[in-house]
């Protein structure tokens, strides 16, 4: 879905889950923001085929954060990218991406179990990447308020409390603001993050205060798509839980 120039939504079903990884592109290349899980790299490319963005050169990744099914379709849209494409994440989620450090929510015995479920070579590629690293996945850190040169200019918004290192991002051409994990929607409605995948709630609604100075007119929920109308009040009503 086209949300405004340079700036596209994508939604990619994956069993009985969602998921809305995002896409920011100009004439010469484009950005990609999270991976989907596992074997996920063929239909995210596809639907940038679709979209008219596929044949531009992937010129970065960035990942909101460590959570499988935000990085699991790394190494597929890596391989594709033949060698040419920048991964960016916040330092906070880093040693996880890089599979230096467990991911936090996923233990040794529930990732082997969720790996036997996947196609041989989608497991290997996984198992490569993020288990028996030859060298870091994560080519640069990101910071807190920094602006990166993706679609006209994205803002690093630092959110943690889902995880360490969550990050969401503010597109200040089309107000948009992409919240990751940072929030959900039902039924065109914001609330916080689900409880259930937040270590730190309480983190987590301190950090949606963040989104309190940006002029946002739609989010982009990773989980729930897109929200309209209203968002700046929405925010502010799910950050008054702290």
């Amino acid at each position: 879905m086209r949300i405004a120039e340079g700036f596209e939504m994508l939604e990619l079903q994956l069993g009985p889950m969602t998921i809305h990884p995002v896409i920011l592109f100009d004439k010469d290349s484009w950005t990609l923001v999270d991976t989907g899980m596992p074997g996920s790299a063929p239909a995210i490319l596809e639907l940038a085929k679709q979209a008219g963005i596929g044949e531009l050169p992937l010129r970065s990744i960035v990942l909101t954060h460590q959570d499988i099914d935000h990085i699991g379709g790394l190494p597929g849209i890596l391989a594709a990218a033949g060698g040419q494409t920048d991964v960016l994440a916040h330092p906070g989620d880093e040693g996880a991406i890089n599979g230096t450090q467990p991911m936090l929510k996923m233990t040794a015995e529930r990732l082997a179990g969720f790996l036997e479920q996947v196609p041989a070579d989608v497991r290997e590629q996984f198992e490569r990447t993020f288990l028996n690293p030859p060298g870091p996945n994560v080519d640069r850190t990101l910071a807190d308020g920094e602006t990166l040169p993706c679609g006209g200019g994205l803002t690093v918004i630092h959110t943690p409390g889902h995880t360490p290192g969550h990050v969401s991002l503010y597109h200040a051409p089309s107000k948009t603001l992409i919240a990751g994990d940072a929030m959900i929607a039902k039924n065109g409605e914001l609330t916080g993050p689900n409880p259930a995948a937040t270590p730190n709630m309480g983190q987590a609604l301190e950090s949606l205060k963040k989104f309190v100075g940006f002029d946002i007119a739609r989010a982009v929920c990773y989980h729930g798509g897109l929200v309209q109308g209203g968002v700046n009040e929405n925010i502010a009503r799910v950050a008054k839980q702290v």
